[in-house]
């Protein structure tokens, strides 16, 4: 098979990545900027207790179960003044508060392979920190490292038309953490972190008006794109234990 198993750090897209990684049994660093990953990380670094869910089952059946809050979409609880699929809804007075954070993209790709030896959230926010962590737990279970931008959804997808949009905030989140992971890298791998490397200097500049930024300014979400665009502001790095996210900075 033509993949990238020679090497030790690889990147692949998606729901279809994650499965390919979880099958090989990498480690596995899911990335989603916009904004699932940097919400999961701002939620922590204030305390909250975060389960990832995917879209195609009932999460609010499941946070009934554990007494924990659905996450609403972000107008309804932006209406309401409670936490959404956004980082900045988050702060010190979620400490401790269960919530099911359901996404088409970020929750998803966790889900699919949440069976790995390590799943960790990486963004801009956390990349060095969740880098040495991936570099520490590698080492510890001797497996390689898979980064998995995420990308969106087309919502206008015809006949026999694949549905990921890749992104390039995914993809300059998952440069900046391959950029410090140890290990031979993959060729995309490499591309990737050339790709970050090139971009450090305006990556805001660049998130802020590319096709995701543009979207989510445009809904009045500007703060967000302004907070998931910052690099390394945060140490905590979520690893998925069992259903929820932990803190193991």
């Amino acid at each position: 098979m033509f993949d990238q198993s020679p090497f030790h750090c690889r990147v692949e897209w998606g729901r279809r990545g994650a499965r390919d990684a979880a099958d090989r049994g990498d480690l596995v660093i899911v990335v989603d900027v916009l904004s699932f990953s940097s919400t999961v990380v701002t939620a922590l670094n204030y305390g909250a207790i975060i389960y990832p869910y995917p879209p195609s089952l009932n999460g609010k059946d499941f946070a009934g179960k554990i007494g924990a809050q659905y996450i609403l979409g972000r107008s309804e609880a932006a209406k309401l003044g409670i936490p959404t699929l956004s980082p900045v809804s988050f702060n010190q007075a979620q400490e401790n508060k269960k919530y099911v954070l359901t996404s088409l993209n970020g929750a998803f790709c966790t889900w699919i392979a949440s069976k790995v030896p390590a799943l960790l959230i990486g963004s801009l926010i956390n990349a060095s920190s969740v880098a040495r962590v991936a570099n520490q737990l590698s080492t510890q279970a001797n497996v390689n490292i898979t980064v998995i931008p995420c990308g969106e959804q087309w919502n206008d997808v015809r006949a026999n038309e694949d549905t990921l949009r890749p992104s390039i905030e995914d993809y300059l989140g998952a440069g900046a953490i391959l950029a410090e992971l140890e290990g031979n890298k993959s060729p995309e791998a490499e591309l990737c972190t050339a790709a970050f490397t090139h971009a450090n200097q305006k990556i805001s500049d660049l998130i802020w008006d590319c096709g995701s930024g543009r979207e989510l300014r445009e809904k009045g979400f500007a703060e967000d794109v302004r907070h998931c665009s910052q690099l390394n502001i945060f140490q905590t790095v979520p690893l998925l234990k069992k259903d929820h996210f932990e803190d193991v900075r």
